[in-house]
């Protein structure tokens, strides 16, 4: 009896914990520290300080990976306020945020982790889909559907000066979004998120920020994305 019950409570364990619930943390990778050097900025501009701490102060910021990575990213990061100059969005809102690019093929088929901070705390994902165009000037601010997730949580309050991770993950269509290690979204992107592919990278816009940015290589038997360096081909 006593047996029985022990392979019960087992079982249920195991149960609870493969439904992934919104409180989950990120489990462990082999994400690696990525330096100045290895990031093709294709708008604004990124410092480099010690070690592989980095900084943005400027408007505008589009950056990503040069060396293959598979989906998976993580930016460490402070808000110091915002940055020296602002300028609104194509779309003609004036937005502070800093967030994660997953399959970033080009400045206009991408998808996004927005850790959105003015005029409004939250957390967006979206896919930019522009099937034939891969210029910002060809595409603009088009393209872009915000996707719902099947489950999500609050983000922590943000604070300028204290420390916060944001962490995205895609396997197939599936999206994974953590906070603090916290999952915070959770969903499907839909096919259309397939249709392209590329490397991770990181965006931020209006913002004073300094931040370490980590990525996944990929391992044996995993294929790598890669992206041509085209500076001035950002994104809106």
């Amino acid at each position: 009896m006593r047996k029985t019950l022990r392979t019960f409570l087992l079982a249920t364990a195991c149960c609870i914990l493969g439904t992934n619930p919104a409180g989950a943390q990120a489990s462990n990778s082999s994400m690696k520290p990525v330096s100045k050097d290895k990031l093709c900025i294709t708008e604004g501009k990124i410092e480099q300080l010690s070690d592989n701490h980095l900084s943005v102060n400027v408007p505008k910021m589009r950056a990503f990976v040069t060396d293959p990575t598979v989906q998976e990213a993580e930016a460490r990061f402070v808000y110091l306020g915002p940055s020296k100059e602002s300028i609104p969005l194509a779309s003609g809102e004036m937005r502070r945020q800093f967030g994660l690019k997953l399959r970033a093929q080009d400045g206009c088929n991408l998808v996004y982790a927005m850790w959105r901070i003015e005029p409004k705390q939250e957390l967006v994902v979206s896919v930019k889909s522009n099937p034939g165009m891969t210029k910002s000037s060809e595409c603009d601010a088009h393209g872009y559907q915000n996707i719902k997730p099947t489950q999500s949580a609050p983000l922590p309050q943000l604070k300028p000066g204290k420390r916060y991770s944001l962490r995205a993950i895609m396997d197939g269509s599936r999206m994974r979004v953590y906070a603090n290690n916290t999952l915070v979204w959770d969903g499907d992107l839909g096919q259309h998120a397939l249709a392209f592919n590329g490397p991770v990278g990181m965006r931020s816009d209006n913002g004073n920020f300094r931040f370490e940015f980590f990525a996944a290589p990929p391992q044996p038997g995993q294929q790598g994305a890669i992206a041509a360096c085209q500076v001035g081909a950002g994104e809106d």
